[in-house]
């Protein structure tokens, strides 16, 4: 059986397990309620799986096991490992050391954070799923490399999979059955080791893309090899169709990105251009070979003097900035767009710099839409920027548009209908479509996923996978050539199927690939899987939200300050105002257990058009407490500061304490808004919400909690948010009078 063959049995078997573990996922589900359909996905915070897990990798171990025997016997090889030798006293000293190493090993894990308790609320990652962590362990025994198939001829095809599953739920059309789209490009999508490398791969192949029109012209001209294809056409962002050769440089910078994607193939079939003519071009005349100095130096004419740039919003990760320096742009060409009072990029600033971007003739390679900043959990008003790029197109600028979804991209699955219906008895409204617990703004946002060239996302985020697992998709599948490599050692011409030939890194672990299938295979990506899971950790989050706004100092010496606004406070309206939405949810929300609120939901329109619009626009909750004394509340930003970071060093593991299981009663993280990021405007809106004097350049610290939890509000004796909270109001208090006592402050 030569490798074509042996790669299709593989993908024949896969598709088929693939089906199975998807309609049994879907059974499962549908004789399902509530939250008990979870109960099989996760070991649980209490192990309560154990014999499940201890099973399943038992069962994985017993397999490798025998897949080393298999194939020995084959050839009659002999075994090393001989009863002999495992008497022998040096072998036992090994496994003896093994033991105690292991031992070791296992006594400092004890001192990790308890990632699946409920009253973890601190980092963006809760457990991690069982068929991931299944998955991973199965595959890691075999240490695939999916840098090439040869390498990987299994777990290769696991991540070819993955990324169709991917792209699916990021809501690009896939084709059946790998027939084409008709006449739209198809997607493609890989697996990264985190988000950090997806985006920058998103940005170096934005850049390529960008001066490509530039490269083929300058060879087309140069090159008697490519001499045939002098004539042909290309469509610019205005809609013009135009020859190649009769494009200025400003043009050519802003040909359509499909039309680009489009040329080297174009050149071959409609002009007989030979692949190794079009390499060997390349070679000589492109930014990825040249590097962006001497090909601005050789290239770009007199009247596109303006260096290129990237724009993100100010809450964009620091891997936008690292990315525009590791491709050569220099992290100053990151330009960094404002954001409003809710941490959404402004479109009035956006359209500002573009407008200034065609005056100046300033070439733009890419527009950054967080979809989930990591500490606001903000999602940029995609739709718009969507609408602004048409409007653009038509002023004759072209950039490409890339969706930063590391944190926010899984949640798209609460919108993506399953292949066969969900049953309605699942729990009433919100257990069938858990999209009702987003906003009306962050669903628009999130229908507006197919606009985009590029995205970002992260399984092993909101996907709950092992580290690492993060994954960069392309609307246009073709766009991945813009950046490719070819390595005899390693890539064969295309013979094999192969992933590694495309993206940043080198090797990588097929693990990585096996651990995402696994999971997507028993949750499915849908309303049915990830969806229903999200919807519940959204609920969960405006849960605890309610807990944290209902702490506004009326009844104590501390107050919570969320950053989200609540919908009063967004429409303007006064403090008697907020303060009676405080009140109804103080009274209506917080008391109620899951199915009284969903019954009140149900029931009543305005409830649900509020509750919808509480906390972030996922599941991220940012505040800050302040405190009050016997002359009032706080207004020193100082000291607040101080109160914040105190609360922090209680509620989280800073240092390494010889393994002790931790003691902490609840888990936080934090951050500050610091005035060069966000803005003085911006910093001291929230200041005076927190009842603070103007900040004069101090940064204001604050506290994070993300809710990755789909049953904190579930479990045995109910609604269990409101213990957390009670640990948290505890720490707090105890921090505020330290603090007050230190300076000599009186309390009431």
């Amino acid at each position: 059986m030569n490798k074509s063959d042996k790669h299709k049995k593989i993908v024949s078997t896969l598709s088929a397990f693939h089906q199975k573990e998807q309609d049994e996922g879907r059974m499962d589900l549908d004789k399902s309620k509530g939250s008990t359909s979870l109960a099989g996905w996760f070991l649980g915070p209490l192990a309560e799986n154990e014999d499940v897990l201890s099973r399943s990798v038992g069962r994985a171990v017993e397999a490798h096991c025998n897949a080393r025997r298999e194939y020995g016997a084959q050839f009659g090889d002999p075994a090393f490992v001989t009863p002999e030798i495992k008497q022998s006293e040096s072998y036992k000293k090994t496994i003896s050391t093994l033991d105690h190493k292991l031992d070791d090993l296992l006594g400092a894990l004890h001192g990790s954070i308890p990632l699946s308790s409920y009253r973890n609320q601190s980092h963006m990652y809760w457990d991690i799923t069982m068929p991931g962590a299944i998955g991973y362990f199965a595959a890691m025994l075999y240490n695939q490399n999916n840098v090439a198939a040869e390498a990987s001829p299994v777990t290769t095809l696991l991540e070819i999979e993955v990324g169709k599953d991917l792209a699916r739920m990021l809501g690009y059309p896939v084709p059946a059955d790998g027939k084409q789209n008709d006449g739209a490009p198809t997607p493609w999508a890989h697996i990264t080791c985190d988000g950090s490398v997806a985006n920058g791969e998103s940005m170096w192949a934005a850049r390529n893309l960008k001066y490509m029109p530039i490269t083929l012209a300058e060879a087309i001209r140069r090159e008697p090899d490519l001499a045939p294809a002098k004539d042909v056409t290309v469509t610019l962002a205005d809609g013009r169709i135009e020859r190649l050769l009769d494009l200025d440089c400003w043009e050519l910078l802003n040909v359509a990105i499909d039309d680009v994607i489009a040329l080297s193939p174009r050149m071959q079939s409609d002009f007989g251009i030979t692949p190794a003519a079009i390499k060997a071009a390349l070679d000589k005349y492109s930014v990825q070979n040249l590097g962006l100095a001497e090909y601005q130096q050789r290239f770009i004419s007199k009247d596109v003097q303006s260096l290129p740039v990237v724009l993100a919003p100010s809450t964009a990760h620091y891997s936008w900035p690292k990315s525009a320096a590791l491709i050569g742009l220099g992290a100053n060409q990151l330009w960094r767009i404002d954001v409003d009072l809710d941490g959404r990029m402004r479109m009035d600033r956006l359209r500002e710099v573009l407008e200034d971007c065609v005056d100046k003739k300033r070439p733009v390679i890419e527009v950054v839409a967080v979809i989930g900043s990591t500490e606001e959990s903000a999602v940029d008003p995609l739709a718009d920027i969507v609408e602004l790029r048409d409007e653009f197109r038509k002023k004759g600028l072209e950039f490409s548009l890339h969706v930063d979804g590391a944190w926010g991209g899984y949640f798209a699955s609460m919108l993506r209908d399953s292949k066969e219906p969900i049953d309605p008895n699942q729990g009433g409204a919100l257990e069938q479509t858990p999209a009702m617990v987003m906003s009306d703004y962050v669903v628009r946002q999130y229908n507006a996923f197919q606009h985009a060239d590029t995205q970002t996302v992260d399984p092993h985020k909101a996907g709950f996978i092992p580290y690492p697992a993060g994954a960069l998709c392309y609307r246009n599948g073709a766009m991945r050539d813009m950046i490719t490599f070819t390595a005899p050692v390693v890539y064969h011409g295309g013979v094999d199927p192969t992933v590694g030939v495309y993206g940043i890194e080198g090797s990588k672990p097929g693990a990585a690939a096996a651990g995402v299938y696994l999971s997507h295979a028993m949750i499915r990506p849908d309303k049915s899987g990830y969806g229903k899971l999200l919807g519940k950790c959204i609920f969960n989050s405006k849960r605890l939200y309610s807990e944290l706004v209902s702490i506004d100092g009326s009844d104590d010496f501390i107050k919570v300050v969320p950053f989200q606004r609540l919908p009063a406070q967004k429409a303007g309206e006064d403090a008697e105002a907020v303060a009676r939405q405080i009140a109804y949810i103080r009274d209506r929300f917080v008391p109620l257990q899951n199915d009284e609120l969903v019954a009140l939901l149900e029931r009543d329109e305005d409830a649900l058009k509020l509750f919808k619009e509480l906390g972030s626009d996922q599941n991220i909750v940012t505040y800050a407490v302040n405190f009050k004394t016997m002359d009032g509340w706080n207004s020193d930003v100082a000291l607040m500061n101080e109160l914040n970071t105190a609360i922090y060093q209680a509620l989280s593991i800073s240092t390494y304490d010889g393994g002790v299981v931790p003691e902490q009663p609840m888990f936080v993280t934090s951050s500050a808004f610091d005035v060069p990021s966000y803005g003085q405007a911006f910093v001291d809106a929230y200041a005076n919400r927190a009842g603070l004097r103007p900040t004069n350049g101090t940064s204001m610290s604050f506290l994070i909690s993300t809710t990755q939890d789909p049953w904190v509000s579930a479990t045995e004796d109910g609604n269990y948010i409101p213990k957390v909270i009670e640990s948290f109001k505890s720490t707090a208090r105890v921090a505020a009078v330290e603090i007050m006592k230190k300076n000599r402050l009186v309390w009431e």
